[in-house]
């Protein structure tokens, strides 16, 4: 069986997140090389890891930072299309990426917040469906790879829209299926096993349709289906380890909301 495979499947998150601090460094040692390039680390690497639950994805993980396509797509687009890095804000991260954390925690431009039920690494233990933070506390939100965990996917994006400040923005990733019109979710498959066969993971109730949009309008937001990725050519998309037709959902609080 292939090692990150195991991993996955074996080990639980949380202590692959504990482990992962001690050996990355020599992980790197391993993989350095100049075929591909990290942009959160401002690395290069000979490869990228492979990763997935089902069928794996070669070189999409890595080494360096454990980002994956979706984060490193992320990354670019705050570092090219924002302020982010230069701008004061107060920001909500619900179940930070690990490399995220690290680095987002020691910018001196924010004032940041990680939240979730279960990690062993954030600020705050809280439930998404009951936030405790006051209205419109927040300019900027990331909740990447979250609601699909969710039944009540609506009141998180409530609770989400609530603690945003008019005028904040966020991105929200989710697995999505651009080829689906509508999301599919049946709560009555509860096995791992199952859920895995149908959503693509063991603890997932839905796989995302391009109806997302219109299930984050519904809660107040606007909301934007970024090609981000599109923007580069064909070698920096390689070379970057990235998803051409990956989609970064941008959201927006209406400067009127109240």
């Amino acid at each position: 069986m292939n090692f990150t495979k195991f991993l996955l499947n074996k080990i639980p998150r949380p202590w692959l997140i504990r482990i992962s601090v001690w050996l990355r460094p020599l992980v790197y040692q391993f993989f350095k090389g100049d075929k591909f390039f990290d942009p959160i680390d401002g690395r290069s690497y000979r490869k990228f890891l492979p990763y997935g639950y089902g069928k794996q994805r070669q070189n999409a993980l890595s080494p360096g930072t454990l980002s994956l396509e979706r984060h490193r797509q992320m990354w670019l687009y705050l570092q090219r299309e924002t302020d982010f890095f230069t701008q004061n804000y107060k920001v909500l991260h619900i179940a930070p990426e690990q490399e995220f954390l690290r680095r987002f925690r020691k910018m001196k431009n924010l004032d940041y917040i990680s939240a979730d039920l279960l990690s062993p690494i954030v600020d705050v233990k809280a439930d998404i469906l009951n936030l405790p933070f006051a209205n419109n506390t927040f300019d900027v939100i990331f909740c990447n790879h979250v609601l699909e965990h969710i039944e009540d996917d609506a009141k998180a994006m409530q609770e989400l829209f609530r603690v945003m400040k008019p005028g904040g923005w966020g991105i929200f990733q989710v697995p999505m299926k651009n080829s689906l019109e509508k999301t599919y979710e049946d709560f009555t498959i509860t096995e791992p096993k199952e859920r895995q066969k149908h959503f693509g993971q063991y603890d997932h109730v839905r796989w995302y349709g391009m109806d997302y949009f219109e299930r984050l309008r519904n809660a107040g937001f606007e909301a934007d289906a970024v090609y981000y990725s599109q923007k580069f050519s064909d070698e920096d998309i390689r070379r970057f380890g990235l998803m051409k037709n990956e989609i970064l959902p941008v959201v927006k609080k209406p400067v009127e909301s109240l």
